[in-house]
């Protein structure tokens, strides 16, 4: 895989994990509600890292700074909560744009470090293997993980709701879930799904938005995405509606 976009963001998200296992910034800032210490911190070394490789960044954290052909919406922290309550299920999710085109993606489980990326055209990998999803079209034969808690039961075999939308979606990806959704009034931020959107789509995931709404953006915007391993398991889903 072409390394030229993907080594500043290794060396952002394995920077973070520096931070991550020195253990020095628990608990929450106390300036923004669910905001960690932590949060902060890795947001500083976000911006140091990708500004020097002369990114444009929008972070969750810092919002719109920089400047540069391509930018990189980050979530430094994605699952601060679980970091912070030892749950090892966290993540620091970059996603690269060139205008209004997503062209690479990575995705750094904290807590095992496993990575996963992807560029356009290229696949997606974990850990350097290339990576594809189930052939689960079955919604009754389906693990199904939500952003949220569904309020009904659509006859899935079970589902999961983990904290961390970008592993989650890296889960799809990778066939260890079967879909992965938003439920009951949720939805996600751009730096919660974009990493993980093409990584489920290079390794031949479907995506699509509830309400027909443009993913690919860095905008402050909230939107509804669906994932899935096949298109009959995602219209399942879809024709759902809100769960």
């Amino acid at each position: 895989m072409r390394t030229s976009l993907l080594t500043p963001l290794r060396d952002c998200a394995q920077e973070i994990g520096a931070l991550v296992t020195s253990g020095r910034h628990e608990g929450l800032s106390g300036l923004r509600t669910s905001q960690y210490r932590l949060d902060i911190v890795a947001d500083e070394v976000a911006l140091r890292v990708l500004h020097g490789a002369g990114f444009r960044v929008v972070s969750e954290e810092s919002g719109i700074s920089g400047e540069g052909e391509y930018t990189v919406v980050v979530d430094p922290i994605d699952g601060s909560t679980n970091c912070d309550h030892g749950i090892p299920f966290f993540a620091t999710s970059l996603a690269v744009l060139r205008e209004n085109e997503l062209v690479a993606a990575l995705v750094m489980n904290h807590a095992t470090g496993t990575i996963f990326e992807a560029e356009a055209g290229g696949g997606a990998e974990r850990d350097g293997a290339s990576i594809v999803p189930s052939d689960q079209r079955d919604l009754s034969q389906a693990i199904v993980g939500f952003s949220g808690l569904p309020s009904r039961h659509l006859g899935w075999a079970q589902y999961r709701a983990l904290g961390a939308a970008s592993l989650e979606i890296c889960l799809v990806a990778d066939g260890s879930l079967d879909a992965y959704t938003v439920a009951h009034g949720s939805t996600l931020n751009p730096w919660d799904y974009l990493g993980g959107l093409l990584v489920a789509k290079e390794a031949g995931a479907v995506v699509e938005d509830y309400d027909d709404e443009e993913l690919v953006t860095d905008e402050r915007v909230r939107r509804r995405p669906i994932f899935a391993a096949t298109t009959e398991l995602l219209a399942t889903l879809r024709q759902a509606g809100n769960l």
